[in-house]
């Protein structure tokens, strides 16, 4: 079994739960689940230890997760606690019914919105990276500026699909990385930051409900840093 290091600075932070699910607002900073080289705390972990019923939902690996949040990007995920549930839901992420709204802050002046509308794949290069690669898979992305001042904006980005490192990789192919992205910005290393980027709303019909859940997560304090937050109605 792998060993794994016990951070107490994580958290399940549990948003919402009935029987069928849990939404959780995940630290940036931790993997979702291990890779093949993992020995640190997973979300994974965090969630077995408080509810081990979710170890039987869906691969072992990877029990009860329905989608995936960056290590570095932090917000709101749900859980399935169900093996029924974590394929209703999974269908719906898959067709696109799932309304996902990120925030962001990014370096430089953004225009007031956009889209950005290219396919993403593995870099042919780096492994780690994805790229905008013709045969990739396609990828939609619209951004709406909030706020900017001087050399930052905020932005609500929604996404339509959910590729590997969708929102940074497309953020930088206009010339605006996110804020504390290493990855994708050469220009803007900042060893000591987290990467500005945050899951803060989702919509989804419960599978046993057939409701609409529509949750949204409070604004990380790293982003008030920037900008005055409690005062930007989004």
């Amino acid at each position: 079994t792998r060993k794994k290091k016990i951070n107490s600075n994580f958290k399940l932070n549990i948003r919402y739960e009935d029987d069928d699910l849990m939404i959780i607002s995940k630290d940036s900073g931790i993997l979702v689940h291990a890779g093949a080289r993992t020995d640190s705390e997973t979300l994974v972990d965090l969630i077995s230890f408080s509810r081990p019923e979710v170890l039987n939902v869906g691969e072992s690996s990877r029990p009860g997760i329905v989608h995936r949040l960056d290590k570095g990007t932090s917000g709101l995920m749900i859980i399935a606690k169900k093996n029924e549930i974590l394929n209703d839901l999974k269908k719906q992420f898959k067709a696109r019914k799932v309304l996902k709204e990120y925030l962001a802050i990014v370096n430089g002046i953004t225009k007031d919105n956009g889209i950005i509308d290219a396919p993403i794949g593995r870099h042919p290069v780096d492994r780690l990276k994805r790229a905008l690669i013709s045969s990739g898979k396609k990828a939609y992305t619209t951004y709406e500026k909030i706020e900017n001042n001087e050399d930052l904006s905020f932005l609500k980005v929604k996404i339509q699909t959910g590729r590997t490192h969708q929102i940074r990789v497309h953020l930088s192919s206009i010339g605006h990385p996110v804020y504390g992205d290493k990855m994708y910005s050469k220009e803007y290393k900042d060893s000591k930051k987290r990467i500005l980027l945050h899951s803060y709303r989702l919509r989804f019909l419960h599978p046993n409900k057939k409701i609409n859940i529509d949750i949204k997560d409070s604004i990380p304090k790293e982003f008030s840093m920037h900008f005055s937050t409690n005062k930007i109605n989004i």
